[in-house]
């Protein structure tokens, strides 16, 4: 149980995939303006997400590592073309506003990382686990980015007006700058504010562990682990070699 809480933590706030991983960039500055299709977004990516892991977990060790992402994207899409018909059913004009964004979560890097780095080499609950934690760490960083490119750009949240009626709304937000800007922005606050985290600490993890990769044993991280020792003992010998050159 601890490992999955550890899982659901890595995903909203130390390897937050909008802040943190920096994933998924191509939804989130394109859907984020407007909180509704932020969280429509979020959520949609998220049940693919959580779906996608469990069944790739659950058949981790029947498909062959030579056809791997193959099985995967046909595991992602199956279960994008679901969400999709169910939007379409019942919630039509959210459908019609994402347009071709929920077909391409087929290709969202946050899925296929995931799948790749985590559910295709644990048990299906942590997977499981994983999945909700990305999901919800994506659904808080594209409805974060839309709330303030909404209020600044049209001065609503989720439709409702909350600035006063003089206010006059600054149109770029609404744009593809606004996006940028805002999205830096929340970026920059959160590293300030937060402890270390995937990206921010002294090692960057790839492995999706949260950082720290010369510290940890986990087989899932053999590979960092040897390549850190290994620079550490070349930045070893180049100063010693260094320090033999100045006297």
């Amino acid at each position: 149980m601890k490992k999955c809480l550890e899982r659901l933590y890595n995903g909203i706030i130390k390897e937050n995939p909008t802040f943190v991983l920096m994933l998924g960039m191509c939804a989130t500055l394109a859907v984020t303006t407007s909180a509704k299709n932020a969280v429509g977004m979020g959520l949609s990516t998220a049940v693919v997400l959580i779906c996608s892991n469990a069944i790739i977990s659950a058949l981790r060790k029947v498909i062959p590592d030579g056809v791997r992402i193959p099985a995967f994207i046909v595991v992602v899409a199956s279960f994008t073309t679901i969400v999709q018909m169910f939007m379409k059913a019942y919630f039509k004009d959210l459908n019609d506003a994402l347009g071709v964004f929920i077909p391409l979560i087929v290709v969202n890097c946050i899925i296929l990382g995931r799948a790749e780095a985590y559910a295709s080499k644990n048990p299906v609950l942590p997977s499981i686990f994983d999945g909700i934690g990305m999901g919800i760490g994506f659904t808080i960083g594209v409805t974060s980015v839309a709330i303030v490119r909404e209020l600044i750009g049209a001065g609503t949240i989720f439709g409702f007006q909350i600035m006063p009626g003089n206010y006059e709304p600054i149109a770029i937000f609404t744009k593809a700058p606004g996006a940028f800007l805002v999205l830096a922005c929340l970026t920059a606050l959160q590293n300030k504010f937060k402890l270390k985290s995937a990206t921010n600490g002294s090692v960057v993890a790839t492995a999706g562990c949260g950082g720290r990769c010369d510290q940890c044993s986990a087989a899932i991280c053999a590979e960092n682990h040897a390549k850190i020792l290994e620079n550490k003992a070349e930045a070893a010998k180049a100063a010693k070699a260094a320090k033999e050159e100045t006297k």
